[in-house]
Order: structure tokens, then sequence, then C-alpha cells
């Protein structure tokens, strides 16, 4: 690997917003193929963030840190992605249910994906269940992703898989949940198609999801 995509994935890992545009921006002036970047450089980096996760050597505030400067760097190679065509591993309408207004494991989780290549639709927080149906029959997404940080939350989600269902677009989408009192258990009852614990075993799921 050239010493500059390293060194875009070394700052990734690193956390450093500024040398993430610096060095994307100069590997761009220098001709580097955009999806090279993504691939070599971001995703990868993502990637190694996301094993020292699992290796319980980062924590959350790390990855925050992280990710953050991932999407620093996105936001630079984006426009130049689209330009070449470049195809997003899927497209992903993510939100805290109605009636949470806790957003950062969904922000987390939202970035950790953009930096696996998927193409993020963001709801915010506090999300009806109407948004995520217009979200699948507006902008086509192949996943939603709902987010409960609070137990008297928890039935929003079940409430929009119905949602889902009456509107006819169920078998359209695969619906993916997490947050911190949900279960693999829950999951399987509300009739998810997945559950993850952590922004890293989202991005895993994710990909099984849309392979």
């Amino acid at each position: 690997m050239s010493d500059l995509l390293n060194e875009i994935k070394e700052a990734i890992i690193d956390g450093s917003a500024k040398i993430v545009s610096e060095k994307v921006s100069a590997a761009l002036e220098e001709g580097f193929d955009p999806e090279q970047i993504l691939n070599d450089a971001m995703i990868a980096g993502m990637a190694e963030v996301g094993q020292l996760f699992e290796d319980g050597e980062y924590f959350v505030p790390e990855m925050l840190v992280a990710a953050r400067a991932m999407t620093t760097g996105m936001q630079i190679l984006k426009p130049r992605l689209v330009q070449a065509d470049v195809k997003a591993a899927g497209k992903v309408a993510i939100g805290t249910v109605q009636g949470d207004l806790h957003d950062i494991g969904k922000n987390l989780v939202g970035m950790m994906l953009e930096g696996a290549s998927f193409e993020i639709i963001d709801l915010g927080a506090d999300v009806p269940p109407e948004k995520f149906v217009e979200a699948v029959q507006k902008d086509h997404v192949q996943i939603v992703a709902m987010s409960a940080l609070l137990t008297t939350t928890m039935p929003s989600m079940k409430t929009t898989i119905e949602a889902l269902e009456a509107a006819g677009v169920r078998d359209q989408v695969k619906v993916m949940v997490g947050g911190a009192p949900l279960s693999d258990q829950y999951a399987r009852e509300i009739h998810a198609d997945g559950y993850a614990p952590d922004a890293n075993k989202a991005v895993a799921l994710a990909k099984s999801l849309v392979s």
C-alpha cells in the first residue's frame, strides 16, 4: 500500500480528522482512484478500529472519534465517488424510534456503516413509524435500522415493523435493531431480521443482510 493511503488509514485509527482531510485531498490531487482511497484507506481503517473495539483496546469514545475522522474524509471523497459511479454496499435508513431522543449509539452505527461503504439516510431521533415507511417507499432503502435506548420505547420498534407490514413494504426491506435494553430474543419476537449489540456487529449484520 502507498504511504499516503497508509497515512489516511492510520489517521482514521488515531481519530485525527484534520490529517484525514489533508491526506484524502492530497491523494485525490495525486491522482489516486477514489474507490482505492475508500477501500484501502477508509474502510480498512474503520475495519481496524472495529477490531480494536472487539479486542477491548478501544471503547465507544475512541470509536466515535475515529468515525468522525472517517466522516470528514468521506465528505471530501463522496463527490468523486459519485462522479466515478462507485456503487454503495447498500442503502440504509437509520433512526432512533419514536419517543426516544438518544442518538449517540445511532450516530456511531451510521458513521460505521458509512465507513463500510453504505449509503446512509439518517432520520434522526424520535422517528415516527411513518417516517421509516416513507424511507422505504421513496428512498428505496434495503435496510431499516432502528435504535432504542429505553425499555419504554422498545415497543415503538414493533409498531414500526407493523407499519411496514401495513404499508405492504415489509418484504422489500430488512430490519435490524439495536440498543442497550434489546436482545436477540426480543428482535425475533418483533420479527426483525437481525439484532446487533454494538456498532461493529451492526456493520457485519448489515453486510450479511444485503449479501
